[in-house]
């Protein structure tokens, strides 16, 4: 393998016209830790460790692709690639040596193959492209039901039955709100990213109270690692919830906090109140705070302020796949997806609501039996 070499991970970037070394894939897996970062993106390897602080989307978020192939996520984060590339050219060390397959470990490459020819496919397809009208509409229909919730109450007062219309009509705003900012967020609508940041800035805050970069914190991770316990924060909900590997984990260690063989059960009962509103709340500010977050806070508090001086006077006390492509096109790159799961014996499933809440309740009670097994016997 001529040209291999091990420079060490502060040695700075391959000198400009000078043959760039070449790595193995044994030696990119020493490079995964805390200070010490390699990553491979289109069989270039680049030394992170010092940069990752500075990544944009956070340093946890590079930080999982450790040692890793991060090609397809470099493709599906980012809107101008070779905008972004000139900020690797500084990090780039070497590159794969020629006999190196370009991902390491047992993948499926030819899974990996058809699928970056799905992207392409939807990219042909123009399916990346965000419709204006669209958008358009959803903004107005958020912006009308709040003004048609406060009107409620002005036109028929703070009584029950106007109350309750009113709280379902912002119950329809907020998680509206939610999917507007979503694609805000992966930068899916307007063409400069700058213009969808400052965008979800105003709907989360303004219309929902929440930070945008304590979103973005949390979600880009679920696009890059979904269902990955420790590195997804979607389902790392102990010790609350057990799922996966921490129902054993907790199971050996012998620790109980909840009774996890009845969690399908409480789910119902503490769920949703605490993940979502009780869990987020906290979580959300925390994060302003400790990361010093102030325009963010600034956004929030004017949500707050607008809500109760809207309605404080009527009552009198204070009440995975393809991540930057509108929602609009999901419809239409469907058939696409489902095709590619067939030809690879993968299970393709569209699952209604309650049919989800099912799955999620069924697999609470057979992660709170499997804790309840190791916690008993092992």
């Amino acid at each position: 393998m001529g040209g291999v070499g091990e420079p060490g991970p502060r040695e700075g970037s391959a000198q400009p016209g000078a043959p760039l070394p070449t790595f193995c894939w044994e030696q990119i897996r020493a490079h995964d830790q805390p200070g010490d970062k390699w990553l491979v993106i289109e069989r270039r390897v680049y030394d992170i460790s010092r940069w990752a602080q500075r990544h944009p989307g956070g340093s946890r978020l590079i930080g999982h692709h450790g040692a890793e192939d991060a090609t397809d996520a470099f493709r599906a984060f980012h809107q101008d690639l070779n905008f972004v590339r000139k900020f690797l050219q500084p990090l780039l060390i070497g590159e794969l040596a020629p006999e190196e397959p370009s991902q390491d470990g047992p993948l499926n490459a030819q899974l990996v193959e058809d699928f970056r020819a799905l992207h392409q496919a939807a990219e042909d397809m123009k399916l990346f492209d965000a419709s204006p009208t669209f958008f358009a509409f959803l903004l107005g229909h958020i912006l009308a039901m709040e003004v048609l919730a406060w009107l409620l109450i002005y036109l028929l007062g703070p009584g029950w039955v106007p109350s309750a219309l009113a709280a379902f009509i912002l119950a329809i705003s907020q998680a509206q709100s939610w999917c507007l900012q979503h694609d805000l967020g992966h930068a899916s609508i307007f063409k400069k990213s700058r213009w969808n940041h400052m965008a979800q800035k105003f709907v989360m805050g303004q219309l929902k109270g929440f930070s945008a970069h304590w979103w973005n914190f949390r979600h880009f991770q679920h696009h890059a690692k979904p269902n990955i316990f420790h590195k997804d924060p979607d389902v790392t909900v102990a010790p609350v919830f057990l799922l996966g590997e921490s129902s054993v984990e907790y199971g050996k260690k012998k620790r109980r906090y909840l009774p996890y063989n009845q969690q399908h059960l409480y789910f119902f009962l503490i769920g949703p109140p605490l993940l979502t509103l009780v869990n987020f709340e906290v979580e959300n500010l925390a994060y302003m705070l400790v990361c010093m977050q102030w325009a963010d806070l600034l956004w929030a508090a004017s949500f707050y302020a607008r809500f109760f001086l809207s309605y404080l006077p009527f009552y009198g006390v204070p009440g995975v796949l393809f991540p930057r492509m509108p929602r609009h096109n999901y419809s239409r790159v469907a058939p696409l997806v489902k095709s590619l799961c067939a030809k690879h014996g993968l299970s393709y499933e569209v699952k209604p609501f309650l049919t989800a809440l099912v799955d999620i309740v069924r697999s609470l009670k057979k992660s709170g039996d499997i804790w309840l097994d190791a916690y008993l016997h092992q």
